[in-house]
């Protein structure tokens, strides 16, 4: 009879065990979900950190925009660290459209003379804020930013590096 109690006291213990407030799933547990209810107010002379709000409404009118970025070594520093995490993956460390994926989706070669010396400052950067026809965009372009926006300036850094530092590095590499 003991033998009895004590196999049924050792197949009950696990589901005892398991029966405990500790084994709640971590999803399911009592707490505030930052998806649910009302969003609460941001707190009085809190700063956003979304970036400036687009002024212009698309990428075509961007075209006429200068870059009030002027074109340091730190601009170019910034821009060409902003460009190997952004835009390496398509367009390559070198810009020239030899990542794997560029042929697949179209990458241009931004060192070529059309983009050189074609596109305004302003395209570029209305490219980089709006996006293309497979490219994302990058920018804030509603009162909301998402996860991989750049700022304002970020982008004109970034443009800086495309017409001012990315073909430099490409040609004393070559040599």
């Amino acid at each position: 009879m003991k033998r009895i109690a004590v196999l049924l006291t050792v197949l009950a213990l696990p589901s005892a065990v398991l029966a405990w407030p500790w084994s709640q799933d971590m999803m399911n547990q009592p707490s505030i979900k930052p998806q649910e209810g009302v969003m609460t107010p941001f707190p009085a002379r809190s700063v956003p950190v979304m970036g400036i709000p687009t002024k212009v409404a698309n990428r075509e009118e961007s075209k006429d925009l200068v870059n009030p970025i002027a074109v340091t070594t730190a601009s170019l520093k910034k821009g060409r660290t902003l460009f190997r995490i952004y835009c390496s993956a398509c367009h390559g460390l070198t810009g020239k459209a030899e990542s794997p994926v560029a042929s697949k989706i179209g990458a241009i070669d931004l060192t070529d003379d059309y983009v050189q010396a074609s596109l305004s400052e302003g395209w570029l950067w209305g490219t980089i804020t709006f996006g293309s026809y497979v490219m994302p965009a990058y920018g804030v372009v509603g009162e909301q930013g998402g996860s991989n926006d750049l700022s304002v300036e970020e982008r004109w850094h970034v443009v800086n590096y495309l017409k001012n530092g990315l073909v430099n590095e490409t040609r004393m590499a070559a040599q």
